[in-house]
């Protein structure tokens, strides 16, 4: 029997001001709007100082034909997944907690200079990689995380805080579950797309490298979609230049109570001149549902609006981003990275069964030895979610669970949800 969604809540307007727009993109609207901007204002037909006419890169690529020049999958051999097996029970013999997995820990002799080769390709090659083939059937679900964890500290070695709390106490939870829960929980606590099983637009996360673990595929739909920020840059940039001055522009982002501050504000797009060591970059950090808001996560009303030029831009992130987008075939045993400061992510609306449940895990990660700079005015996002994480205090949580869906809110944190 098929999965139901819970029925979406109706989101109040957001704060005055706030334009027509809602998480879910509309076409007509995004044409309409920007057919009525480019009649009414005097855009900006330059872009801003020391932002490229085009970036040029292996990062900057066609989703339409890039399997053509470029294999994006990894393959594990039977010689692989024995060392990651003898790897597993090597942990295993310890009697460590989990926070303490890492390359000593979890040693791949052989396969390490593979996934240091990943690190590279994520950070100076395409932006992403899919290692595919670990054997989920065979492993429990706390060995499963393990393997994922030991993998990945391999690839990045640097493991960040998704939350701050676990079972009422503080923890630094370092691994979330991606599920669809819509139909076993009230819809008002939901705040991300992740608890659904409906569309996600692409945005990023937060953080260096994004590591997604498929532990069960959707019984139709959920494929995930990635798509070059390079590419989206260069069209823009050509057909749109005010649209970039909009997006180097700060942003108020709700923090849906979740901080001190109601809002940070931050550009969606940093620049980054070229240095003896690096090329010019143009990084990209943005969720759209904080401009927006999301089922539970309404829009702040005491916030500042976002503007209809910023209300555009976000559809012109989207609509190009799926323009130039590829499609993973991203089945269970699947491990996908990417660089989240380049690279846009995606997933189409699904449908679970009885039988086949879409079921991801993910990390947050930092490879010291390949990681971009940071752009000052994220430095205090990358704090919250680096700074301090320790193994000791490191938590993977083995089934899904949901916070309230504001801090702010009166009601205690929903009981934990049977992944």
């Amino acid at each position: 029997m098929a999965t139901v969604a819970a029925q979406q809540p109706v989101a109040p307007a957001g704060p005055p001001g706030q334009p027509d727009i809602g998480y879910l993109p509309d076409h007509d609207k995004y044409l309409a709007r920007a057919k009525r901007r480019q009649e009414t204002e005097k855009l900006a037909k330059t872009l801003p100082h020391g932002f490229p006419q085009q970036l040029e890169s292996d990062l900057v690529w066609d989703g339409n034909t890039l399997a053509e020049t470029y294999d994006w999958n990894y393959h594990l051999t039977q010689d692989d997944l024995a060392e990651i097996d003898s790897a597993l029970q090597h942990f295993k013999s310890l009697n460590k907690p989990l926070g303490l997995i890492d390359q000593e820990t979890f040693p791949l002799p052989q396969l390490h200079q593979t996934l240091r080769e990943v690190s590279r390709e994520l950070h100076h090659g395409h932006g992403f990689k899919v290692v595919r083939g670990v054997p989920v059937t065979k492993y429990t679900r706390e060995e499963n995380i393990i393997i994922f964890a030991g993998i990945s500290a391999h690839v990045a070695p640097v493991r960040a805080r998704q939350d701050s709390q676990y079972q009422g106490r503080p923890a630094d939870v370092v691994l979330a579950h991606i599920k669809d829960v819509s139909s076993q929980v009230d819809a008002s606590v939901i705040g991300a797309p992740s608890h659904t099983n409906e569309k996600q637009v692409f945005h990023t996360d937060s953080g260096d490298v994004i590591g997604l673990f498929a532990l069960g595929e959707a019984a139709e739909g959920g494929q995930s979609y990635l798509s070059s920020f390079g590419k989206v840059y260069n069209e823009i940039a050509a057909t749109r230049p005010d649209l970039i001055w909009t997006l180097s522009e700060p942003w108020a982002a709700d923090t849906f109570g979740k901080q001190a501050k109601p809002y940070n504000l931050a550009p969606v797009i940093h620049l980054q001149p070229a240095t003896e060591k690096d090329p010019v970059r143009v990084i990209i950090q943005y969720a759209r549902r904080t401009f927006t808001g999301y089922w539970g996560l309404p829009r702040s009303a005491d916030i500042p609006p976002i503007t209809e030029a910023q209300a555009e831009a976000l559809d012109a992130l989207h609509f190009t981003a799926e323009k130039y987008a590829v499609s993973l075939d991203f089945h269970q045993g699947d491990i996908q990275y990417a660089n989240n400061l380049t690279i846009l992510h995606a997933r189409a609306e699904f449908r679970d069964s009885a039988e086949k449940q879409r079921h991801l895990v993910r990390l947050w990660l930092r490879d010291p030895e390949y990681a971009w700079k940071t752009p000052e005015v994220l430095q205090p996002r990358w704090d919250r979610i680096y700074k301090g994480v320790t193994p000791e205090n490191s938590v993977f949580p083995l089934e899904q669970y949901l916070r309230t869906a504001s801090s702010s809110t009166n009601a205690s944190a929903p009981p934990p949800v049977k992944a």
